[in-house]
């Protein structure tokens, strides 16, 4: 009993300790929540005077960047403008600006032959000496025809004493050329692939990609020439139109004749729609336009390469005596003539320049 009694009174003892250990406990956790208010709001204090920190280093950081943007622009503008006449001296010392005359007028035409179907071209090859003729008749072919000059040409029966060469790959087309010995002409087949084509040894001497070309008519009027290539006094030259532009506009592209390299390219404010043809003469470009029905060809549209300020860009240049439209209108450096192709005939037009301005 008495054991019972003293345990009675132990666990009273540890309950009262309890309860002053639990108001002790209380109270510390008292003292905590009010410390916890207080960093809250310091805390808090200093996050807003962080953000003011931060705003006005925000503030004084975009006017430093602005100017520093406009300096920038200053030197890019300046550096722009300074690689824009490095590309201009660059153009004309591969170009040799040595052009001075314009063409003024087409003054007569001689019908040399009629032969072939309505698509084809014909040719002399401007880097070479002798008076060869090339006839390249369809817009989808693999044979050529050499024939000693002119006069041989026009006989009657022309192919018996023509040469002739075939193709290893067939060309698209009517926008082939010749020159220095080699035929330039748009695969058969191929998107945009440019074949060097050796005539004396028969075979492939190179190739090239035109980039952009090929997926649409260099000419509304002639859809079966996707790639017209062409040569004047600077050498050769690729005429096409690219979807990207809206197809409307012709693309002047210069081609390195020997490394078969692109040298550079021009957007022409010519348009391709309604025109039949072009050529390059002179670093000018001439764009032969006619009507969707047949009618009178006219030049409407020249670009010179070298100084699009001094371009004529409707000249109104009328070929004479012609109904009908070209297949192609090839220019010869050698001659200052165009050869034509106009319906099956094949066709000389002597051309009429004046001093440039």
């Amino acid at each position: 009993k008495k054991r019972l009694e003293k345990c009675n009174q132990d666990v009273l003892e540890y309950v009262d300790e309890f309860r002053e250990f639990s108001k002790m406990v209380l109270s510390h956790l008292a003292g905590l929540n009010t410390g916890k208010a207080e960093v809250k709001r310091e805390v808090e204090n200093l996050l807003m005077r962080i953000e003011h920190a931060q705003r006005d280093i925000d503030y004084f950081g975009s006017v430093t960047d602005s100017n520093a943007c406009v300096e920038v622009h200053k030197d890019l503008l300046k550096q722009q403008l300074l690689e824009e006449a490095e590309e201009k001296k660059r153009l004309k010392l591969m170009l040799n600006a040595s052009c001075d005359r314009v063409l003024a007028g087409i003054r007569s035409l001689k019908v040399v032959k009629k032969t072939g179907g309505k698509h084809g071209s014909w040719m002399k090859d401007p880097g070479k000496k002798h008076a060869k003729i090339y006839l390249l008749s369809g817009s989808v072919n693999n044979v050529i025809w050499e024939f000693a000059n002119i006069m041989t040409f026009m006989e009657n029966n022309h192919t018996l004493k023509a040469r002739r060469v075939p193709l290893p790959l067939p060309w698209e087309g009517t926008g082939h050329v010749i020159y220095q010995g080699f035929l330039f002409y748009h695969r058969y087949g191929s998107l945009n692939e440019i074949i060097k084509f050796n005539i004396q040894r028969r075979n492939v001497a190179d190739q090239m990609l035109l980039p952009g070309a090929g997926r649409i008519p260099a000419y509304q009027l002639s859809p079966q020439t996707k790639i017209d290539l062409a040569v004047d006094e600077q050498g050769l030259w690729a005429l096409h139109a690219e979807p990207e532009t809206g197809g409307n506009i012709i693309i002047i592209t210069k081609i390195n004749h020997e490394t078969m390299a692109v040298e550079h390219s021009w957007d022409t404010p010519c348009s391709s729609r309604d025109a039949e043809a072009a050529f390059m003469a002179c670093n000018t470009l001439h764009v032969v336009y006619n009507s969707p029905s047949g009618g009178s060809s006219r030049i409407q549209c020249v670009y010179d390469v070298l100084d699009a300020l001094n371009t004529y860009i409707n000249p109104g240049l009328h070929f004479p005596k012609c109904q009908g439209g070209h297949s192609t209108v090839h220019y010869s450096p050698k001659e200052k003539q165009l050869f034509a192709w106009g319906d099956g005939s094949q066709i000389i037009y002597k051309l009429h320049t004046e001093q440039k301005v």
